[in-house]
């Protein structure tokens, strides 16, 4: 099927709403089991970092396959040839620090909290866009109710910050394997 004759269906969000919500405890559940509160306490600017080049990626890639099905209807033409990165590192590494240092500060276990944090951001990005952009006048959005595009659309964030998560485990993983490889080659020459 062509993307421009794509449509939303609400019954199909709340089908996969549901099957975000099994993916999401099933990574949640292994990254609260891997990561302890002081190795994600750890991870702070590597999150940072990784939260930016993974949003932004994302955010490229989104923008160049739905352009003429969605985001043309309310995002400006220079957006689509890269503008995106003008904004997306530096929001979203801010959003990750600030869920880094929120989940931190709240009760229970961190990594669940800044999913968490990571899907209520979601929901109220798409209340904007609900109501402040009016997305569900797009063509391939009309007829959906706002609720189940809110209901996808927090398991859907908690996907996306689980995954930042891991990878973040995998950056300072290789990099201290790296810095372990350094010192033991500097150790075998000396």
């Amino acid at each position: 099927m062509p993307l421009q004759t794509l449509k939303v269906l609400s019954e199909q969000l709340w089908v996969d709403a549901l099957i975000m919500v099994l993916i999401d405890t099933a990574l949640i559940v292994f990254l609260t089991w891997r990561i302890k509160r002081h190795r994600f306490r750890e991870l702070r600017w590597i999150l940072v970092g990784t939260a930016s080049i993974f949003w932004s990626v994302f955010g490229l890639l989104l923008v160049s396959i739905f352009w003429d099905t969605y985001y043309q209807y309310f995002y400006p033409g220079w957006l689509r040839s890269g503008g995106i990165l003008l904004f997306m590192p530096i929001l979203y590494g801010g959003l990750a620090f600030v869920f880094h240092w929120l989940s931190l500060r709240l009760p229970g276990n961190p990594i669940l909290s800044f999913c968490l944090l990571g899907g209520l951001h979601s929901v109220l990005e798409h209340l904007w866009g609900i109501y402040g952009l009016k997305i569900l006048e797009i063509p391939m959005l009309q007829g959906v109710d706002p609720t189940p595009i809110l209901a996808f659309a927090f398991p859907e964030y908690i996907f996306y910050w689980s995954i930042v998560i891991s990878f973040a485990v995998l950056f300072q993983n290789g990099w201290r394997w790296w810095i372990w490889r350094r010192g033991k080659g500097a150790k075998l020459a000396a």
